[in-house]
């Protein structure tokens, strides 16, 4: 196995653990709220609620999931291993981390928040490995 594959393997792990670890954060702060009903969140809430904040922050990263782990599986799958890619990968999961930190810790309604910014370069990564993906293909 390749030193960019392992890099790749190992950004997409971390991906899915911060995946699993939202769901937690989000899944127990709520169920800690007095007169929680599971599945369903208080339409009077808001930025101001971590409650609120922690299931957004799930729900924005599933929005984003079915692009990047399609990216990701397609590349594994036509087996392109470059240290562009993985390095895309790894730019990928840190700003959706910090995303998450950013989404985690400031309540703010203004538009564009500072976590808007990380989205953009987890967008950015994402578009980059397609276009990798598309090189490669039309290169062989």
């Amino acid at each position: 196995m390749t030193s960019a594959l392992i890099y790749t393997y190992t950004g997409f792990y971390i991906y899915l653990i911060m995946l699993v670890t939202q769901w937690a954060v989000a899944t127990f702060s709520k169920a800690k709220a007095p007169n929680a009903i599971p599945g369903k969140i208080s339409d009077d809430l808001s930025h101001d609620s971590f409650i609120f904040r922690a299931h957004r922050t799930f729900h924005n990263t599933l929005e984003n999931s079915a692009l990047f782990v399609a990216t990701v599986l397609f590349a594994m799958a036509i087996n392109y291993q470059s240290m562009a890619f993985s390095l895309c990968v790894w730019v990928y999961v840190i700003a959706r981390i910090i995303h998450m930190v950013l989404y985690y810790a400031i309540a703010t309604e203004k538009n564009p928040s500072p976590r808007t910014y990380f989205f953009l370069i987890s967008l950015l990564a994402n578009l980059v490995m397609l276009v990798l993906i598309g090189i490669r293909l039309y290169m062989y």
